[in-house]
């Protein structure tokens, strides 16, 4: 292809090639490796192959996607339209083709091999004392020489039977309370939200006589690159059904400051970001209720917790002072509001929403749900937890004092910006090991136990095969090349010559480990390149960095124990992360996975309203430092660069896995000075 060809984008797997005017966006998904599904020949009756073009300016892509980059709806689009209906933005990859450049979203309903959104709810013990609760009343029958309204008489028998205050009620409930009243024979089953105790009380619904629930509630997880959700029952804690997605917004930018521009330079940019995830927590809602059977009414309240650039957009406020210091929010305490001003509609129309408060400007209310599971003020020993993702939140502390900053690693750790990288889906490599004498790589897949060398892996696997390298699979190849001498210090691969193994091939200037090599069937190459270790290095460098600088405030050089977070985090192996530099130095045993710690705060804060108090104390008593005006993040994300560090010691990691002495930028064995990348 020319470059004057369209050049498309597929989101979110980040695939992108030019393709010849004309082309499909079936077509184009195929010759890119996009996962985008489809059974029935491109005829346009299956509807699987169902995409979502957008329109605007993305700086991040390089691109100005215009309204015509797809060819017009065509007669089978409009059939099926007009027979089973297509959701609003969407098009059939079969039958719209490509006539400029474009990025194209494809939904995860229309991916061959979804994404798996590894978030699952953690079981944690939480003291049950949600915001809303179900109460059982006897009401006076109206009297007429004692004139008073059913919704009066319905508060004084709160306030005799309950000790409730005088609620409100909104309309949709006030225009069911008589019917109610009346079937039940003046006794009614109320749902009664109390965001705090003395706070005014409001009636979210109303059932005749006894009903004996349960209510719940959704915990919401809005991550840069993923939304978790979890459905929880608010009388028992218990988690009934857990989700998770992409987040849409990723088409607008993989990063948060990418996000941001894009706020900054389209106009109207904030409020497309907006619809986009507030159609996911709705498409997520409404997704939980259906897998648990549970009536959509019976959801009543929801907690949200994520990152300040996620919160501004969740709400409808412009992020773009978050792009600039001071780093000033809109807002930064905790706030209790209509869930159906998030765009919560396919729950409870009078639900309500607790959205956690945030840190500082770029500490969010995901670190303060972190610290609200982990509670580090509450630790003797001084832990180190990170929440590894795009964006990495780090608290450091104990009962002494909890600090906290952000760290902006970017989404090679999610598999972007790596040749074979793709996001965690089945067939993805996400478990590496090296043999140091052979330097022959096995490896596991999402979605099959086996590993690579065993028998039946080819079966196990299935049709699809191997298709490409996801986050924890390329943390640990990267570890797994510098354990076994395949690359140095400074992140340099070695030649055949120079490691003897044929794996390592040219590649440029530089050189590449062949990981897996399915091209004779028809599959694909996976490589690890020069750049991939470069992308990793950068990240892993900002991690550390982050780390240190918390480490310096604190005037100490070792940490007791290190918890990682997250659902990045969840699949590291502790090894690998040390052997990389990720992390301090610490026994591996002293290294610990949280699981999506924020999610879990989340439900904690769902599920207790003590806990919103101590939210909210904690997040007053968190001194919070900024990376970005701290000269000495730039120091240390320097000395990070080296595989593990150019200056700190890891003498537990070289107790474990002591790391070949090799330098591969002087040429050795090859007679020449090969240039460091």
């Amino acid at each position: 292809m020319s470059d004057g060809d369209p050049l498309v984008i597929f989101m979110p797997s980040g695939k992108r090639g030019r393709v010849a005017p004309g082309t499909t966006v079936l077509q184009a998904a195929r010759t890119l490796g996009a996962d985008l599904d489809s059974v029935c020949g491109g005829r346009g009756i299956c509807s699987k192959c169902q995409v979502a073009p957008a329109i605007g300016n993305f700086p991040k892509h390089g691109v100005t996607v215009t309204a015509d980059a797809l060819s017009p709806f065509n007669a089978v689009e409009q059939r099926y339209d007009d027979k089973r209906g297509l959701k609003p933005g969407r098009r059939l990859g079969c039958q719209a083709q490509i006539l400029s450049d474009v990025v194209i979203d494809v939904p995860p309903e229309s991916q061959l091999h979804r994404q798996v959104v590894r978030k699952a709810a953690e079981a944690r013990s939480v003291e049950m004392d949600p915001a809303t609760r179900l109460v059982l009343v006897q009401v006076a029958e109206p009297d007429m020489h004692a004139p008073s309204g059913d919704l009066e008489r319905l508060n004084d028998a709160l306030a005799t039977q309950w000790g409730i205050a005088p609620a409100t009620a909104p309309l949709p409930v006030l225009a069911r309370l008589q019917p109610a009243l009346r079937k039940g024979g003046w006794q009614v089953t109320v749902a009664v939200h109390e965001a705090q105790a003395g706070s005014a009380p409001a009636i979210l619904d109303i059932w005749p006589g006894y009903f004996e629930g349960p209510l719940f509630g959704v915990a919401v997880d809005i991550g840069s690159t993923t939304i978790a959700a979890h459905l929880t029952d608010l009388s028992s804690g218990e988690v009934r059904a857990s989700a998770g997605i992409m987040n849409p917004q990723i088409r607008f930018g993989e990063d948060l400051m990418s996000r941001v521009s894009y706020a900054m330079l389209n106009p109207g940019g904030a409020a497309e970001m907006t619809v986009a995830v507030r159609g996911a927590l709705d498409d997520l809602a409404r997704g939980l209720g259906q897998e648990a059977g549970i009536d959509p009414r019976l959801i009543v309240e929801a907690t949200v917790v994520c990152n300040p650039v996620m919160h501004h957009l969740a709400l409808g406020i412009d992020p773009v002072e978050l792009g600039q210091a001071p780093f000033a929010l809109a807002t930064s305490g905790s706030l209790d509001l209509p869930a159906a001003d998030l765009g919560l509609t396919a729950i409870n129309p009078a639900a309500r929403a607790y959205v956690l408060p945030l840190i500082a400007g770029h500490v969010g209310a995901d670190a303060a749900a972190v610290a609200l599971s982990e509670a580090p003020e509450t630790s003797d020993d001084l832990v180190l937890i990170v929440d590894v993702g795009t964006n990495a939140e780090i608290l450091l502390g104990n009962r002494d004092r909890v600090l906290a900053c952000s760290s902006p690693t970017g989404p090679a750790f999610e598999g972007a910006q790596i040749s074979s990288g793709q996001r965690a889906a089945p067939g993805a490599i996400e478990r590496v090991r090296i043999d140091p004498a052979t330097k022959a790589p096995r490896f596991r897949v999402i979605g099959c136990d086996l590993w690579s060398d065993e028998a039946g892996f080819a079966e196990a696997v299935g049709p699809a095969g191997v298709t490409g390298i996801c986050g924890s699979g390329i943390i640990e190849v990267v570890a797994e090349m510098r354990m076994a001498g395949l690359v140095d210090a400074s992140g340099l691969i070695g030649s055949a010559e120079q490691t003897g193994s044929a794996r390592c091939v040219p590649e440029g200037r530089t050189n590449a480990y062949l990981l897996h090599d399915a091209t004779a069937e028809g599959g694909p190459r996976i490589t690890v390149t020069q750049g991939d270790i470069r992308a990793i290095q950068l990240a892993k460098s900002a991690l550390y960095a982050g780390a240190r600088l918390l480490m310096d405030r604190m005037a100490v050089s070792r940490v007791d124990r290190i918890v990682l977070a997250g659902a990045f985090g969840a699949h590291i192996s502790p090894q690998h992360a040390m052997a990389l530099g990720m992390i301090p130095d610490v026994p591996l045993d002293k290294v610990r996975s949280a699981g999506n710690a924020a999610g879990t705060g989340a439900r904690i804060a769902l599920c207790s309203r003590s806990a919103r108090r101590l939210v909210e104390e904690n997040v007053r008593r968190i001194e919070k430092v900024e990376t970005a005006v701290e000269p000495r993040f730039q120091d240390h994300f320097v000395a990070a660069n080296a595989l593990p560090h150019a200056s700190d010691p890891f003498p537990n990691l070289a107790a474990v896995a002591p790391l070949p002495q090799v330098d591969f930028n002087t040429g050795a064995g090859t007679g020449r000075r090969r240039r460091r990348p």
